[in-house]
């Protein structure tokens, strides 16, 4: 083993033992992706938890007894396309758990401006998807790439996005932060392609490698053959000239705590709000004032419902909801009206309004099912409403 692997087993992202022992989690708070590989699953992705939600998770998953060494900032997008969320997540676990090490998986783009402040917010690793260093190459991978909000053509946009990677590992680098890359080989487009990212990547610094074989998902949009394991030993012998190799295993899992998987990213769906002394209530958009069949944008009413003086749940009162048209501030005049809501229930939400109520304190609940179920349910009762999801 090189001196690189060995200073770095202890993370279950460089090192095959540290993976069995170590309990890590990785929180998928980051809402958009700023490029898509022309190979990914054509299925929708999830919806990205805001961060207090994340936490909550980390609490939840802390608490069943499970300890966690580490945490990742990964998925369901990028989490440097939309930075504010991923950096508030990060800041809110290390004010919580100062001794949690902190890491990210990014594509890159945008890495090199937030280099220190990742840094100063405790992360000490960080893994860039890198799939090709060549403007040719990376035109044949890729669907689409978006810098920021911009639309750009491809043959300008992957020229940025492989330039942007660059200064990333470099300023990575130049922070203090160990850096890891994974490249995804897929035959018959970068393949012979990936030494030539290991020369590039180990020239600029990169500590070490994950060379990933390619398995075509059901519902891909291209079909690319998987990659298999006497291509992936030839690739890696190659790779391994120009930088540490990982030992060959499966991609780190989403959701995964030591040994102990806690589910599916889906579970989080079972660990909800709960009420406290300061936020006693729940909050609920109807257009029946039977079910939560209501967009949070079309509300104009939200009921309110608390627990009587015998402890069962009611109605307590109607309130008026902020009139659209003030952007941002309807929602951070939503969430003062509500200070007393730990959790408001709509039928759907837009990310915007669902990241600053969050901030504000207040989760936001997606659901189809009968309010006075789903009520009971938040209050700790049996009775339950329609299936429900963050």
């Amino acid at each position: 083993m090189s001196k690189t692997l060995a200073e770095y087993a202890s993370h279950p992202c460089f090192g095959m033992t540290a993976r069995k022992t170590v309990g890590r989690l990785h929180l998928p708070v980051a809402p958009r992706s700023n490029a898509r590989i022309r190979f990914a699953d054509a299925g929708g992705s999830k919806a990205a938890m805001a961060p207090e939600e994340a936490v909550n998770w980390l609490d939840h998953v802390m608490d069943q007894g499970k300890p966690v060494a580490i945490v990742g900032i990964t998925g369901p997008g990028d989490p440097l396309t939309v930075p504010e969320p991923s950096l508030r997540t990060l800041r809110l676990v290390r004010d919580k758990y100062p001794d949690i090490s902190l890491c990210l998986t990014t594509l890159g783009m945008n890495g090199a401006e937030y280099a220190e402040e990742l840094v100063d917010l405790g992360v000490s690793h960080v893994t860039l998807l890198v799939d090709a260093v060549s403007p040719e190459v990376a035109e044949r991978l890729y669907a689409w790439v978006r810098p920021s909000t911009r639309t750009l053509p491809l043959k300008e946009a992957v020229r940025l996005l492989i330039t942007d990677q660059a200064r990333a590992v470099s300023a990575f680098k130049k922070a203090g932060l160990t850096v890891k890359i994974n490249t995804t080989v897929y035959p018959g487009y970068n393949a012979g392609h990936v030494e030539e990212i290991a020369r590039t990547m180990g020239g600029l610094g990169a500590d070490i490698m994950a060379v990933v074989p390619y398995h075509p998902g059901k519902d891909a949009d291209e079909d690319v053959p998987g990659t298999n394991v006497e291509l992936l030993a030839e690739i890696r012998d190659l790779a391994g000239r120009h930088i540490d190799i990982m030992p060959a295993w499966d991609e780190c899992g989403e959701n995964v705590v030591g040994l102990d998987n806690p589910g599916k990213a889906d579970a989080r769906i079972a660990i909800l709000p709960k009420p406290t002394r300061e936020r006693p209530n729940v909050a609920v958009v109807s257009s029946t004032g039977m079910d939560v069949d209501l967009h949070l944008g079309h509300a104009i009413k939200v009921m309110v419902y608390g627990p009587r003086e015998d402890g069962l749940a009611c109605l307590l009162e109607t309130r008026d909801a902020p009139e659209p048209g003030s952007g941002s501030k309807r929602w951070e005049t939503l969430a003062d009206t509500l200070s007393d809501c730990f959790v408001l229930l709509t039928a759907s939400a837009g990310e915007s309004p669902r990241q600053i109520l969050s901030r504000k304190g207040l989760s936001v609940l997606i659901t189809d099912g009968e309010i006075e179920g789903t009520v009971d349910v938040l209050y700790g009762g049996g009775k339950k409403g329609k299936k429900n999801k963050k």
